[in-house]
């Protein structure tokens, strides 16, 4: 991974904690990565948090990480860690979409379970991978939902809606395949396109039950 940190806050770490529920405590992974960024000589600036907050929210539903996410780009920092792959990301999609930000702020990330650290070369070669198998699957997602689509007006229907029946406008259908094919979540989609999430969710699912 490239950096461009400057050299003052290459040794300075921000530690991201997450637990699902209110039963769990952050102690045992800050303990973890405090050590762990002891024994590299790194030191420990910034600590973030999602308490009782479930991996499967995104990143609008958990300030710990936006605001770590945030002070990377302020350069308030030069390493992430956290305790693991799934602290970081809801899916393979949410963990390269991370990377990318962390990467163009110039920052390293470090996930202590795994034991990768983008500093290492055998590091930022894992996260290259990780980076393509995510791409691999957003074009498998977008290729389906596209087939869908041309199924559903080859029976004479537009997204599985019939024709002629008031609705969302076919463009703005093929926008919200289109954002979602990206890779964002439904919520971001929904966001980019102007609806509510629960047409994304209609219009995806309609479009997919034409590939049956």
């Amino acid at each position: 991974m490239k950096t461009t940190s400057t050299k003052k806050n290459r040794d300075k770490v921000a530690l991201y904690l997450r637990v699902s529920t209110g039963m769990q405590t952050t102690e045992n992974q800050e303990r973890d990565l405090r050590e762990a960024a002891e024994a590299k000589g790194l030191e420990v600036v910034h600590v973030y948090k999602d308490e009782g907050i479930s991996g499967a929210k995104g990143r609008d539903r958990r300030p710990g990480l936006d605001a770590a996410l945030k002070d990377a780009v302020r350069g308030k920092y030069g390493v992430l860690m956290a305790w693991s792959l799934d602290r970081v990301g809801r899916s393979l999609r949410d963990l390269v979409n991370t990377l990318h930000e962390l990467e163009t702020a110039g920052v390293e990330l470090y996930l202590h379970k795994q034991g990768l650290d983008t500093r290492t070369a055998v590091g930022c070669a894992m996260f290259q991978m990780v980076g393509m198998f995510a791409e691999f699957e957003r074009e498998l997602i977008r290729e389906r939902v596209l087939a869908g689509m041309t199924r559903a007006k080859e029976r004479g229907t537009k997204s599985g809606q019939p024709i002629g029946r008031p609705g969302l406008p076919e463009e703005k259908r093929e926008e919200i395949i289109r954002l979602k094919g990206r890779g964002l979540s439904f919520r971001e989609t929904a966001r980019a396109a102007g609806v509510a999430l629960a047409t994304v969710q209609k219009v995806l699912k309609e479009a997919q039950a034409g590939t049956g």
